[in-house]
């Protein structure tokens, strides 16, 4: 009877707390269920709300571009040009070379030294010069001495003749001999005066006024005849010497004005095309032109330059070299429409140079496919899909309201561009 009485109340704790745990759960689900409904009714009730961050996360995901990134679509004057380069040689330089074997007595200049025509730069050991100059000299005076004996030989001979003393005979071999006696004088004073030259010869003399370019010998050194001593360059007047291709020298004419640039100058200097070559090189086959450059202190004999040389010019509708794409079938360009990246084909004809916002670079015609006016991406924007959303720079130009429909492939599926014939710079 005493275990019935104690297990009573532990049956009633049990049947409490069950109470208990079911009232707890309902209340937990009562808010989860709550929770739920408002978020449901907060989702459908601001649309807008979620719309504005949207719209800045899409602003913020366009391609920014800079003021060199973009460039527009003008009529301006079209130069065709042909890329030339080569090395600058002066139009006049001169290599001093022995005129005698000997050594070397004195070379007072060096490279860079300024030099006038005729100026004494050196000598060479004279000494054997001059005593043969001395011996030329002793043999003219002493075959001088014969021929005065000739001569008072020969008159005293026409008077003997005259008296009948001697035989005409006689009288016709002292013709001779002082015929040759005349002879004999006249080639020894031949010999002194070219023993005089040998000596002459021992002076180093410029030939030409200019720069000393190469000094390749030392005092001391003995050299032999036509041994190479100095150089010297006259940088008055410079050439380029530029390689053509065969298909180029048709359009090159005499005349023509150009522009080169040299590695480490920054301003382009004029040049003209001063002669091209009646000869094809027999390796390369190519021909050799040499444009008379302007006078600059900085060109020096040797230096490398790049230039190009005007064909010809007329006015088209161009845009710059590097917004032409050619990734796809057919040429196109990325246009700016709406804030957007929008593709259009297009049609291109010649290139050569143009002025872009005040600056000349590379530049392609546009025959068809763009209007003027429209906004069009260079290359230094780098690959973008049609449709990206693109951030102008605040210097941009406005777009055009109204810009040429992109030419649809099947309009003119082998349409060839209008390039002249032959190949010219930027092909």
């Amino acid at each position: 009877m005493a275990e019935l009485r104690n297990a009573a109340p532990h049956r009633a704790y049990g049947r409490l707390a069950l109470w208990l745990a079911g009232v707890v759960l309902g209340v937990v689900l009562g808010m989860l269920l709550a929770r739920t409904l408002a978020e449901r009714r907060g989702a459908s009730a601001a649309p807008a709300s979620v719309a504005a961050p949207t719209g800045a996360a899409a602003s913020s995901s366009a391609l920014e571009l800079a003021p060199i990134d973009i460039a527009t679509a003008t009529s301006a004057e079209l130069t065709q040009t042909l890329d030339v380069s080569g090395s600058l040689r002066a139009v006049q330089s001169a290599m001093v070379k022995a005129r005698v074997a000997a050594e070397v007595r004195r070379l007072g200049v060096r490279e860079g030294d300024r030099v006038a025509a005729g100026q004494l730069l050196g000598r060479l050991d004279a000494t054997e010069a001059e005593w043969r100059l001395r011996q030329a000299d002793d043999q003219a005076r002493s075959a001088e001495a014969q021929l005065a004996i000739a001569v008072r030989t020969l008159d005293n001979n026409r008077a003997l003749v005259a008296q009948g003393f001697i035989s005409k005979n006689a009288l016709e071999t002292s013709v001779s001999s002082e015929v040759a006696a005349r002879a004999t004088v006249q080639a020894a004073r031949a010999a002194a005066e070219l023993a005089r030259k040998t000596v002459s010869d021992t002076e180093i003399r410029a030939p030409i006024a200019g720069l000393v370019s190469q000094r390749l010998v030392q005092p001391g050194e003995r050299v032999g005849v036509d041994a190479r001593l100095l150089e010297i360059v006259d940088l008055s007047r410079i050439e380029l010497e530029a390689a053509i291709a065969p298909a180029d020298v048709l359009a090159l004419r005499v005349g023509q004005p150009a522009r080169i640039s040299i590695d480490g100058l920054g301003e382009r200097i004029g040049a003209r095309v001063a002669r091209i070559n009646p000869s094809a090189a027999s390796g390369t086959r190519t021909v050799m032109a040499y444009l008379d450059v302007e006078p600059h202190p900085a060109l020096r004999q040797g230096l490398f330059a790049r230039g190009s040389v005007e064909l010809a010019a007329r006015r088209a509708l161009v845009v710059p070299a590097s917004a032409v794409r050619h990734d796809q079938t057919r040429p196109y360009v990325l246009g700016v429409e709406d804030g957007r990246a929008v593709e259009r084909q297009v049609s291109v004809g010649l290139q050569g140079d143009a002025l872009f916002d005040g600056r000349r670079e590379r530049a392609t015609e546009i025959t068809d496919g763009l209007a003027a006016g429209t906004l069009v991406l260079r290359g230094t924007v780098g690959s973008v899909r049609a449709g990206t959303a693109l951030r102008l720079p605040a210097a941009a130009p406005a777009v055009a309201p109204a810009a040429a429909p992109a030419v649809a492939p099947s309009a003119a599926p082998g349409a060839a561009p209008g390039v002249l014939p032959g190949r010219v710079a930027g092909r």
